[in-house]
């Protein structure tokens, strides 16, 4: 099994959690897609990573796409229930925490670029949905039910990815404010050998 990504990606992240979680063999190929010469178009159209070439070289992109395919091949631990209108319920948190990554990449972005090209009102969007999506998965972390509960899921993995990403770049240094049980369950993650050995360099 093979993962093609970027160290930096927090999509590619959550896919490489998974897998060391799950103890699953595969090589890591980083290949950012933004770098010239990047081979990642030959394999998703879209050209973005995470992607995931199979043993039986089938070929998957898209985090949540690869995802669910993890999850069909059955290896322990699972990170989504068996019922499937409670594992739709943890999707749909893992989406809430991936559209906080969304937000907080494209915030990154835009602040790369020089200040007169700034879009003030797309700026302050993208920050709306990082206040609500932040005050959205704190809720549910302090629930302990779909987030934050005993077992590890594929929405706290999610969750940790988002946050560590709005660490590594520095996007909202102060999300962590008035939001305890997101900061325990940050703790609690990234203490977890997965989590350590995939923090962005």
């Amino acid at each position: 099994m093979k993962l093609i990504g970027s160290y930096t990606s927090p999509f590619v992240r959550k896919i490489s959690v998974m897998l060391l979680e799950k103890g699953m063999a595969f090589e890591f190929v980083n290949d950012p897609p933004y770098e010239p010469g990047s081979r990642v178009v030959e394999l998703n159209p879209l050209a973005k990573v995470p992607v995931l070439v199979a043993d039986d070289g089938a070929v998957f992109y898209d985090s949540r796409v690869i995802a669910e395919y993890l999850e069909m091949l059955s290896v322990a631990p699972a990170f989504l229930p068996v019922e499937r209108a409670a594992a739709l319920r943890i999707r749909q948190v893992e989406a809430l925490a991936d559209g906080v990554t969304e937000a907080a990449a494209t915030l990154f972005r835009e602040s790369k670029r020089a200040s007169e090209k700034q879009d003030e009102n797309w700026i302050l969007r993208q920050r709306g949905k990082l206040t609500h999506g932040l005050d959205a998965l704190e809720k549910l972390a302090q629930e302990k039910t779909l987030l934050n509960a005993e077992a590890l899921t594929l929405a706290d993995i999610a969750t940790g990815c988002a946050l560590g990403y709005l660490n590594f770049r520095r996007i909202m240094p102060n999300w962590c404010v008035e939001r305890p049980a997101l900061v325990k369950l940050a703790e609690r993650l990234f203490a977890r050998e997965s989590f350590a050995r995939t923090s962005p360099p």
